[in-house]
């Protein structure tokens, strides 16, 4: 699923939980039947969970460079399912760090990836010990879809979940998307395997169309 299909997919789940008075949505989409609804303020989103391969340090060194230019590195992984690479910056990196990344979408499309990489995400540790206790932060980068960056993602987050459960030895995780624009997700692992993933929605326009 590309980020606009998830943007779409919160959009029209949520007109329906709230002008259709049904608790739970049913969508069909190009990854397959994907469940909306609502719980309390929130919609939640039903993903499936993609857990990364760790990769070598150098295997894909020029997209990686390309990304995080001399910023030290700690980890780098592969997720074949979304062929999304994701890479984790050293932990002695503060946010300031991954907000003021920069990479060029025009380089990263000239870095050939036998096309393996579709996506790039760029994540570290966060600060659970601050409110409001990220667990972790991350950036997502899509020029191969047309997407410079996308604000914030379902599909990048079915990455990172699975990533940073194991490392932090968590279920439930509280993550923030470092764009711009910026936004909060709520995450939950469940016991099938799946993922939840809850935000928020704003109805920012209302009407009548008469056609």
């Amino acid at each position: 699923m590309t980020s606009a299909q998830e943007h779409a997919s919160v959009c029209v789940g949520s007109l329906q939980l709230l002008y259709c008075f049904t608790k739970k949505v049913r969508m069909t989409t190009l990854s397959g039947e994907l469940y909306v609804q609502q719980q309390g303020e929130s919609i939640v989103m039903d993903f499936p969970l993609n857990k990364p391969t760790p990769l070598g340090l150098n295997e894909f060194k020029d997209i990686v460079n390309a990304a995080v230019g001399d910023q030290p590195v700690r980890e780098v992984c592969l997720c074949g399912t979304t062929k999304k690479l994701m890479v984790r910056l050293a932990d002695t990196c503060d946010r300031s760090v991954l907000t003021s990344l920069q990479p060029d979408p025009a380089v990263l499309l000239r870095v050939n990836t036998g096309g393996r990489v579709r996506g790039l995400i760029v994540t570290m540790i966060g600060a659970p010990g601050c409110q409001p206790g990220y667990d972790f932060y991350s950036r997502n980068f899509s020029p191969w879809f047309g997407i410079p960056e996308d604000p914030v993602t379902g599909s990048a987050h079915t990455v990172l979940a699975g990533y940073w459960s194991e490392k932090l030895g968590k279920k439930k995780m509280l993550a923030y998307q470092c764009s711009s624009r910026g936004g909060e997700l709520e995450l939950e692992l469940r016991d099938d395997g799946r993922l939840n993933i809850a935000g928020q929605a704003v109805t920012v326009l209302q009407g009548i169309l008469t056609v």
